[in-house]
């Protein structure tokens, strides 16, 4: 049996001692401030690497590749350091055996960080693989340029031989595109193209004076092509075009376009010099500076054969332009001068059409003809047949077609179904 005094001093001694419900360790030993110091370090090198990936942005619009070049390193260098924060907390900080609310919300936030690296990972990666196409791309129009140099030395050369010199046609060549051009089937095609256009062009002064003059249009357009039905009365204007493109290419397939020339022995070179010579001057300061030059010769000509006298005298009241014309001038008329706009577009095509070697053939097809779109092209780009109706066929040839190198320029006709 204890004494009083004993048991009193164990109570004593019971009450004053802490009583623990399980063993005593050390459930966490990090230094809060460290942790701290940890996180503010990977808040700020995620934010730097938020600023470096949106210059890696920047550096591609416009494209400059030190920039991205640089960005690039940026960003590589700032996941270098979030990698080293990361093993540096795993280093110092092994896992605890009891993890707090606390210590899982950080470590839910470090786990969303990484993630967020691996998408940026990914995101360098492709910028990287966007960079190498770049480059590739700047390497082809590199030799895209090459390439481009080499055949402007080589047009210079050929310019040379056909008496243009570099020294002469330094001044003119950036503004006139001489040595931009090249002999070849699309340079023929455009200047086909500028005729038809030119035969258009012409035809609206034309019919506008002939309104003017009080002509019965519906009668001149019959007198072209008689009993052609037209769909609509405004159509009738392709048989004022059709009847300039028949004047005007008469003789196009005889290489001095059916006029009387001395020394007609001209070669391929010549001609096309003839081409590039004309093709950026004004027809009137042309037929200006050499009246009797076989474009002038050309132009008189064909200007008699398309305004007829009786047409003439309606517009005018005269044939006073017509007499200057027969005794070798160039009036200065504003109708005059629309039909040397229109010569030198079909003059231009003849002389391109025997630079070739063989030269370019002109083709026509006759009035009543069976529509083929192998060779043909309707004027109307809308033309529709019934399908129990015949096929339609052809009602005027509004611009002839051409066979050049290998190539088919279709001609244009304009298609009825009667």
């Amino acid at each position: 049996m204890q004494p009083a005094g004993g048991r009193d001093s164990q109570l004593c001694d019971s009450n004053n001692q802490k009583i623990h419900p399980q063993p005593m360790e050390e459930t966490n030993n990090q230094n809060p401030e460290a942790v701290e110091s940890l996180i503010s370090k990977i808040f700020t090198n995620i934010s730097s690497l938020k600023s470096a990936y949106i210059q890696l942005q920047a550096a591609h619009t416009p494209y400059d590749p030190d920039k991205i070049q640089a960005a690039d390193k940026l960003v590589i260098a700032k996941l270098k350091d979030l990698s080293e924060l990361k093993h540096f907390y795993r280093e110092n900080n092994p896992k605890p055996l009891c993890v707090s609310p606390q210590d899982s919300r950080l470590a839910a936030e470090i786990q969303e960080q990484q993630s967020l690296l691996k998408t940026y990972e990914v995101m360098v990666k492709k910028f990287q693989s966007e960079i190498r196409n770049k480059d590739s791309e700047i390497t082809q129009v590199q030799q895209q340029i090459s390439e481009a140099n080499q055949r402007r030395t080589k047009l210079e050369k050929n310019l040379k031989l056909r008496g243009l010199s570099t020294n002469e046609s330094e001044g003119s060549s950036e503004e006139s595109g001489l040595l931009s051009l090249e002999l070849t089937p699309d340079l023929f095609k455009s200047a086909v193209e500028a005729a038809s256009r030119a035969i258009h062009d012409f035809s609206k002064p034309l019919i506008n004076m002939m309104k003017a003059a009080g002509w019965d249009l519906d009668a001149a357009a019959d007198s072209v092509e008689p009993g052609l039905v037209y769909a609509k009365r405004a159509h009738k204007k392709y048989a004022f075009e059709s009847h300039i493109c028949q004047r005007m290419f008469g003789g196009f397939q005889e290489e001095n376009f059916s006029l009387k020339v001395e020394n007609s022995m001209a070669t391929e070179e010549s001609l096309f010099h003839q081409y590039l010579a004309l093709r950026d001057i004004d027809p009137l300061d042309a037929v200006g500076q050499n009246p009797d030059s076989n474009f002038g010769k050309f132009c008189r000509s064909k200007y008699l054969i398309v305004v007829h006298p009786k047409m003439e005298t309606s517009f005018f009241g005269n044939l006073d332009q017509r007499k200057h014309v027969m005794d070798g001038g160039h009036p200065r008329t504003p109708f005059y001068l629309a039909f040397l706009k229109l010569a030198k577009s079909i003059w231009l095509l003849h002389r391109l059409a025997y630079s070739f070697d063989p030269a370019a053939k002109v083709f026509q097809v006759k009035k009543g003809s069976e529509y083929s779109e192998v060779y043909m092209k309707s004027v109307l780009e809308n033309f529709l047949k019934d399908e129990n109706e015949q096929k339609p066929k052809v009602g005027l040839m509004v611009m002839p077609g051409f066979w050049i190198d290998g190539c088919l320029i279709h001609c244009q006709v304009y298609l009825t179904s009667i």
